[in-house]
């Protein structure tokens, strides 16, 4: 995010752990009605993992092996065999749903992943990007990632609100932010649902930091690996299902 320039230099801070096009690998979860992907087995080689999205992906203000996408590989380990691979983590600070568009979808080919996240949308509400242009970019995403992998290899994650963290009120009036986020987390949900795609919601998660801050990063923006680990443990049940893990394989 950025003030003021507000609303670009979200893109900047809240989106700075995406700082750079990172290939450094570094909610309510629906699979009732989703189609079962093949199972993965110990003999078989990890699934091919691509993270898109903003800071929240890249993990700003925290360790590599805090951020959410690291910590939900390891969980998915069993033993000595991993499951998942990072491949690459393609978040970068302050990008919009048009960023992701433009910048990280170019970059699947020669990826080829077989399993993909997204998360976006947060510098979408702090840019003022209007509801029916996230909405248009939105279904141009979910639509070519299910021409790529398949609905049932892809995992959309909600939108956290930035507004209630100290920090928060630098970006924007955070009544007004709040709305735009639940606004656009909505939209995201339902065109993912609508496209047979799992959602997991982390939003309430995020509301926490309100009052604990064990649950913000140091810069006082960003959610810390504790919060991290709290969106993982309600993540790691959907992608177990969406992966043909079998019960009892997943570390947690």
């Amino acid at each position: 995010m950025v003030r003021a320039t507000a609303a670009v230099i979200f893109l900047a801070t809240l989106l700075v752990g995406c700082g750079s096009r990172a290939t450094d690998a570094p909610g309510a979860a629906g699979s009732d009605g989703l189609a079962s992907a093949a199972p993965v087995t110990s003999d078989e080689p990890p699934v091919r993992y691509v993270a898109l999205g903003d800071s929240y992906t890249i993990g700003t203000s925290v360790r590599v092996d805090e951020r959410w996408t690291n910590q939900l590989v390891r969980a998915l380990e069993s033993g000595e065999s991993t499951r998942i691979d990072l491949v690459a983590n393609l978040g970068v600070n302050g990008y919009t749903s048009r960023d992701v568009i433009d910048v990280e979808l170019p970059q699947l080919a020669s990826l080829t992943p077989e399993f993909i996240t997204l998360l976006i949308g947060v510098n979408d509400v702090v840019q003022g990007v209007p509801a029916e242009t996230y909405r248009a970019n939105v279904e141009q995403i979910l639509d070519d990632l299910v021409r790529r992998v398949g609905a049932a290899r892809i995992l959309v994650v909600t939108t956290p609100d930035y507004t209630v963290t100290p920090s928060g009120a630098d970006y924007g009036d955070p009544v007004h932010q709040a709305a735009g986020i639940r606004e656009n987390n909505s939209i995201l949900t339902t065109l993912a649902a609508a496209r047979g795609i799992a959602v997991v919601d982390i939003h309430d998660i995020s509301l926490a930091a309100g009052t604990d801050r064990s649950l913000v990063a140091s810069d006082g923006l960003h959610p810390s690996g504790a919060q991290y680990a709290l969106w993982v443990a309600r993540i790691v049940p959907v992608v177990a299902g969406l992966l043909g893990l079998p019960p009892g394989t997943v570390d947690q």
